[in-house]
């Protein structure tokens, strides 16, 4: 199958909660996830997910966001037997063609291993890191 069997929305009651949160708390960036704390994520988020004929989430992705000024994308995810198929591609031309987030001055995202295709974006390297600070707990949920 290929992406153009999938379609993407952005109305939470269409998306699998329990998939979405499966997938997040086996992450490397929010292991353990409690589902109280990413049930109010994607309430307070503007998502993205992919879905395939049948209506199940086969990707997922979540932008932090005040829909004027800064955006955060995170959360971005596609299922092992999804990917290789333009899924990604499909959710991340959605996510920058979105109405609500033309304009911001910064749209930002990390990533460990998904350089290259954010790059097809436009997205890049922080130049200067130097002004960026942060309160980082990245076993928060393991405690």
């Amino acid at each position: 199958m290929s992406a153009s069997a999938i379609s993407i929305t952005n109305h939470l009651h269409e998306m699998d909660f329990q998939t979405i949160h499966e997938f997040i708390r086996n992450s490397y960036w929010a292991k353990n996830i409690p589902v109280a704390t990413l049930h109010k994520a994607l309430q307070n988020s503007l998502c993205f997910a992919a879905l395939d004929a049948q209506q199940n989430t086969v990707g997922f992705a979540r932008m932090v966001t005040d829909k004027a000024t800064f955006g955060y994308l995170s959360d971005v995810f596609v299922l092992p037997e999804w990917r290789g198929r333009g899924v990604s591609r499909e959710i991340l031309d959605a996510v920058v063609a979105h109405p609500d987030l033309q304009g911001l001055r910064r749209f930002m995202l990390a990533t460990k291993d998904a350089h290259d295709l954010y790059k097809k974006y436009g997205f890049s390297p922080v130049e200067d890191a130097s002004p960026l600070m942060q309160i980082w707990q990245p076993d928060i949920y393991q405690q």
